[in-house]
């Protein structure tokens, strides 16, 4: 199986028609079987599309697709180019005071379930700092749910990371193959914060268990919410509730593999079903 995480920055990004027609080239290639992407953004203003008429598409949630929507045009260009992918996608909050700002998932193959949760203490969807997580099930692996996740950061005030994150672990199903997949806003490198909690919680991540791995960095300039940051980090992580041998995770769309389509670079990860590292 292979997986795809991005935080798009979609209609936002500079250059963006060239940047959306990279990214569809990129996975036209490599044809993951699991995206998710965050930021997923369409125009307040955009003219609407008939759901029924809109290839692949399983709603999660009763809402409306428009013309500019970032998946939805990603789903069209790659059908131009002969890829079929089924997808979901769940609008989150206002973004930058124009934009419906979403999560989506693609999948490869039939999605038989989607799932949905807010993990913010807010559900304001006009509050920017409403947080949701939206999952799928597919025909491929029914016995695993792949969830795109954004969270907030550690010391955000109003809605810091940890309690999104008990919420997220109260809703999660049990007894089930998990992955969570995006980006967490709180650097693997920082110790005592968000991602040993996440770890002392019992989960997987994905980049340290590879067999092979580039060195992860996800965002190695100053962006929204990391001004203050002079050196790479890595934000973007993949992380799993059960035992998997994962045999490679890379950075992708950094510029050294494939062209840069974001403000945040993407993580491929490749695992073995049914065995563990070891």
């Amino acid at each position: 199986m292979k997986l795809l995480t991005l935080n798009t920055h979609s209609l936002i990004e500079e250059n963006y028609p060239a940047k959306l027609r990279e990214f569809v080239k990129m996975i036209a290639a490599e044809m993951p079987d699991i995206i998710a992407l965050q930021e997923v953004n369409q125009s307040m203003d955009s003219s609407t599309v008939d759901t029924a008429i809109l290839s692949g598409y399983w709603p999660c949630t009763d809402t409306v697709i428009r013309e500019d929507n970032h998946v939805y045009n990603m789903v069209r260009l790659l059908a131009e180019a002969g890829v079929s992918y089924r997808w979901t996608w769940l609008p989150v909050k206002i973004g930058y005071g124009r934009y419906d700002e979403g999560l989506a998932l693609l999948s490869l193959h039939p999605i038989l379930e989607t799932d949905t949760a807010t993990v913010s203490r807010t559900d304001d969807y006009t509050d920017w700092r409403t947080r949701k997580i939206v999952g799928i099930r597919t025909e491929k692996k029914p016995d695993e749910w792949f969830y795109s996740v954004h969270y907030s950061w550690w010391n955000d005030s109003a809605e810091p990371f940890e309690p999104q994150w008990q919420k997220t672990l109260s809703h999660l199903k049990k007894n089930a193959g998990i992955w969570l997949m995006g980006d967490f806003n709180n650097p693997a490198e920082v110790r005592g914060e968000g991602y040993d909690l996440v770890q002392a919680s019992g989960w997987r991540d994905s980049y340290t268990e590879a067999f092979v791995k580039d060195d992860g960095i996800t965002v190695n300039h100053r962006i929204a919410g990391w001004e203050d940051h002079k050196d790479g980090i890595r934000i973007d992580q993949m992380w799993h509730s059960h035992p998997v041998s994962v045999t490679r995770s890379f950075v992708i769309c950094s510029g050294a593999w494939y062209p840069v389509v974001s403000d945040h670079f993407g993580v491929m990860v490749e695992y073995n079903e049914g065995c563990e590292n070891v």
